[in-house]
């Protein structure tokens, strides 16, 4: 079973990069020494803090390996390749809601790099689908928990 492809802006291979440096070189340590710490307290079976470490510690590592998954199946998207004819994950969307009459502007990144709040949405969420592919002037539809959310493609930039 061949591992998934993750998609990936040079701003985000950098973030992830520096996100796993940071958990091997510093994080490691930390739980490390907090590990060693909570044992001099002797009996580990009631220690508290042994325990939270050690989870942490357990966090710590299956993070490291989730990065170095996705690090290892990353296609970094050349800002070169992202072009402005149609809707492709690294250019920045600008929609219009039909029925709200309002206007949103979304860059589509990867599953790795999304983040709604700062309105970077994954080319997979149920918007981002809907989108991509689609040329400035499509009308597109997105079923949502609250109904059916029609958005019209306004703009396409990188």
């Amino acid at each position: 079973m061949s591992d998934k492809e993750v998609l990936l802006t040079p701003d985000g291979l950098s973030k992830l990069e520096k996100e796993l440096d940071h958990l091997k070189t510093v994080k490691r340590r930390e739980v490390a020494a907090r590990i060693k710490q909570a044992l001099e307290f002797g009996d580990i079976s009631e220690n508290s803090e042994y325990d939270d470490a050690k989870n942490e510690q357990a966090f710590i590592e299956g993070r490291i390996a989730a990065l170095e998954k996705m690090l290892r199946n990353a296609r970094v998207i050349d800002r070169d390749e992202i072009g402005t004819d149609v809707v492709t994950v690294g250019c920045t969307v600008r929609l219009k809601d039909l029925d709200l009459g309002e206007e949103v502007e979304y860059t589509l990144v990867g599953s790795a790099e999304a983040d709604p709040a700062s309105f970077r949405i994954s080319n997979e969420s149920p918007v981002g689908r809907a989108i991509m592919g689609q040329k400035v002037g499509a009308v597109v539809e997105v079923e949502a928990p609250a109904g059916t959310l029609r958005y019209q493609i306004v703009k396409i930039s990188r």
